[in-house]
C-alpha cells in the first residue's frame, strides 16, 4: 500500500523511538488523565516528548507575536548543538518554562545530555521548551507548572506507556487550552509516507482564532482527513448552528481576554539536516493556518518544533516533499482531532464547552 496513509495508532509515537508523557493538573472533582493532581483552582499540565538515546535533530518555527519559548535559539541551523534529548511543552505561561528543569533534571540522572567535560556525569541536556497561556483558567491564577510537573511528565514519558497511544483532549499541556470561545486540547495524528517513513504531529490548541467555520459549522481542517479518517463529520443541525452563533460559541477569542499560543511538534524517522527540520517545522505552521482562523495573531505566538530521529535513511527529493507535505497535513489533522477529543469544562473563572456539545448532530 503507497503513502500517504495513517500509522497503526493514527498518533505521534508511531515514529519509532519518540516517546510522550502528560502529567494533567486540574481542580478537585473535576476529572482528569493520566498522573493527575486533585488541587483546587488547577487547570493546567505539561507535556514531554522525549528523543531516542542519541537524541533528535531538530528545527524550530515560531510565528505571531507573543511566544514564551525556552532555548530555541540552540536549534538555528547555525548553532553548534546538532540533537535535542526532549522537547517541553506546557501551561502557565512564561512561568511555565520552570517546567523544563524537572524535564532536564530527570535527564540528567538518566546519564543523558551534551558532554561538556571529561567526565560522563559532566552533560547538559537540551530540552528546548514553548507554552501557551492558560493562567487563571481553573480558578486560581497562581496555579501552574513548575520543576516537578516536568520532572513527572518525563517519568511518564519514559515510562511504559510512553510509546503506547497518546491520550487526547484535555490532558497535559492542553487542559487549560480553548480555541475561540470552545474548549481546546491535545490532538495528534501520523502518516506513514510512500517511502516507508512516518511523520507525525502532536498539537496543544490554544488559539485566539477558531477551528470552525461559522458559515457551515464545520471544521475547517475536516477536509484534509486521511481515508475516512473525518468520515463521521457532517454539517450540523441548521437549530444547532442558530444557537451557537447566536451564543457567540463559534467565535474568535480577539474580542476576548488576548492570551493564546498553540505548540506543534512534528516527527520522523527519515534522516533530516537541521536546515530540513526547520523547513518541516514552518509547514506544520502553514498546516496550522488551514484549520484555525485567524492564525499567527498579535495575540498567539505560535510555535512549531520538528523532530527527526535519523533512523531511516535520508528521503530524495520527490520524497522530501511528500513528507514536508503529509507534515503540515498532519498537524492539520491533529487540530481536528484536539477539537474532537476535547470536553467541556467549567470552572470558577469559566465555561467552554466541547464542539461536540455544542454541534452535536455534526459527529455521527
Amino acid at each position: 500500500m503507497s503513502g500517504p496513509y495513517p500509522g497503526p495508532t493514527n498518533g505521534f509515537t508511531d515514529v519509532p523511538g519518540l516517546r510522550v508523557g502528560h502529567v494533567t493538573l486540574r481542580g478537585a472533582g473535576a476529572g482528569a488523565g493520566a498522573a493527575a493532581v486533585a488541587e483546587s483552582g488547577l487547570l493546567t499540565g505539561s507535556t514531554v516528548i522525549v528523543a531516542p538515546p542519541a537524541g533528535a535533530v531538530a528545527g524550530v518555527d515560531v510565528r505571531g507575536a507573543a511566544p514564551g519559548t525556552r532555548e530555541t535559539d540552540l536549534l538555528d541551523p547555525r548553532r553548534t548543538v546538532q540533537r535535542v534529548n526532549a522537547v517541553l511543552l506546557s501551561g502557565g505561561s512564561a512561568y511555565g518554562l520552570a517546567a523544563a528543569d524537572g524535564v532536564m533534571r530527570g535527564l540528567e540522572a538518566d546519564g543523558v545530555g551534551y558532554p561538556v567535560g571529561p567526565a560522563p556525569e559532566q552533560i547538559v541536556p537540551i530540552v528546548p521548551a514553548a507554552v501557551v497561556f492558560d493562567l487563571g483558567r481553573g480558578g486560581s491564577f497562581g496555579a501552574r507548572p513548575d520543576a516537578g510537573t516536568g520532572l513527572a511528565a518525563y517519568r511518564a514519558a519514559i515510562g511504559p506507556t510512553g510509546t503506547g497511544p497518546v491520550p487526547c483532549g484535555v490532558v497535559g499541556a492542553g487542559t487549560g487550552a480553548v480555541v475561540g470561545a470552545l474548549k481546546g486540547g491535545i490532538g495528534t495524528a501520523s502518516a506513514v509516507l510512500s517511502s516507508g517513513a512516518t511523520v507525525a504531529a502532536l498539537v496543544v490548541l490554544n488559539a485566539a482564532g477558531t477551528a470552525v467555520h461559522q458559515a457551515t459549522g464545520e471544521l475547517y481542517g475536516a477536509r484534509f482527513g486521511l481515508d475516512t479518517e473525518f468520515a463521521g463529520l457532517r454539517a450540523p443541525d441548521p437549530a444547532e448552528l442558530a444557537a451557537a452563533l447566536e451564543g457567540g460559541l463559534l467565535r474568535s477569542a480577539l474580542d476576548g481576554p488576548l492570551r493564546a499560543t498553540t505548540l506543534s511538534v512534528l516527527g520522523t524517522d527519515a534522516t533530516l539536516t537541521k536546515a530540513q527540520c526547520t523547513l518541516l517545522a514552518g509547514m506544520g505552521a502553514d498546516g496550522l493556518a488551514r484549520a484555525v482562523r485567524p492564525v499567527h495573531t498579535m495575540v498567539d505566538g505560535d510555535t512549531t518544533f520538528a523532530l527527526s530521529t535519523t533512523a531511516r535513511p535520508a528521503p530524495e527529493l520527490a520524497e522530501l516533499h511528500e513528507l514536508l507535505a503529509a507534515g503540515a497535513d498532519c498537524v492539520t489533522r491533529a487540530i481536528v482531532h484536539a477539537v474532537l477529543a476535547a470536553e467541556s469544562v467549567r470552572t470558577p473563572a469559566g465555561w467552554w464547552p466541547s464542539y461536540t456539545a455544542t454541534l452535536p448532530s455534526a459527529v455521527h
